[in-house]
């Protein structure tokens, strides 16, 4: 199997709490527009955030994205095919029409992904250029997963939200077992050390549509991306490998986070 050389951003949220304001945090008048509109993925950090997902993207060998977005998301449709298209990346859309979950996102990239492997990460998550190349050698599906200790030491996410997080369970050969969407106390001991956390960074392959479609919506009225992992698992029989880090991911969920992950990509020329 070839390396994997295609990717699924979903961008389609509401982006509920980026659009609720925040009096502590301190915004440029573009940055409060933008995040008043909830696209998350189009902050400006001199660049549009997505711009440094696409350029450590690019970095780690791939080059074919489809961003998955929403029927009114025209600013991030103008943008990648008018204003700055990528030189390293060749970028397709997807329409998801209703934000109907994650799973649902994932299902709306199927014409693009065809019958190849492919990768699934969150258009607000800056990934290590390191779990990407590590992904794209993977010869079957899998998840890259992150040190809970290292999130809180290296990330911009205030541990009591990581805490929050949701977490794996690893069998002993290595392949996903279960994941926890909202772990309790209860988990996190049973569990034991160290706590590995989803950052929703998944290599798929087309069996993942298959799960997608046999699901039932959440108790929040979501199709879970989460739920068509369990399902493939358990009723599809896909092994999942885990491939574990040391490692901050970046978070850009609200307006109190624009100011730290500033912070934290100053100095960074994407190139995407």
């Amino acid at each position: 199997m070839a390396p994997v050389n295609k990717v699924v951003i979903m961008a389609r949220g509401l982006g509920t709490r980026m659009r609720k304001s925040d009096e502590s945090a301190v915004l440029d008048n573009k940055q409060t527009e933008v995040a008043g509109l909830g696209v998350k993925a189009m902050i400006p950090i001199d660049r549009p955030f997505l711009d440094y997902v696409l350029s450590e993207l690019a970095n780690a060998g791939y080059s074919e994205v489809c961003l998955v977005i929403g029927p009114e998301h025209t600013m991030i449709r103008d943008y990648y095919l008018v204003e700055s298209p990528p030189e390293r990346i060749r970028i397709s859309f997807a329409i998801q029409e209703k934000p109907l979950g994650t799973a649902d996102a994932v299902a709306a990239a199927k014409e693009f992904t065809g019958q190849d492997h492919f990768l699934v990460i969150n258009s607000d998550n800056y990934y290590p250029v390191d779990a990407l190349g590590a992904l794209r050698k993977l010869r079957g599906p899998g998840v890259a997963l992150f040190d809970r200790d290292s999130l809180v030491a290296g990330s911009n996410v205030p541990q009591e939200r990581i805490l929050k997080f949701a977490v794996v369970k690893i069998d002993g050969d290595g392949y996903l077992e279960r994941i926890f969407e909202k772990p309790s106390e209860d988990t996190i001991r049973e569990l034991g050390d160290p706590v590995y956390v989803s950052m929703n960074s998944w290599v798929f392959s087309p069996d993942i549509y298959r799960a997608c479609s046999n699901i039932q919506p959440s108790q929040r009225g979501e199709l879970e991306l989460s739920d068509a992992i369990q399902y493939a698992i358990e009723e599809l029989k896909v092994k999942f490998k885990v491939l574990t880090f040391q490692a901050p991911v970046l978070d850009l969920s609200s307006r109190s986070d624009i100011a730290a992950v500033t912070e934290k990509l100053r100095g960074t020329q994407p190139n995407p």
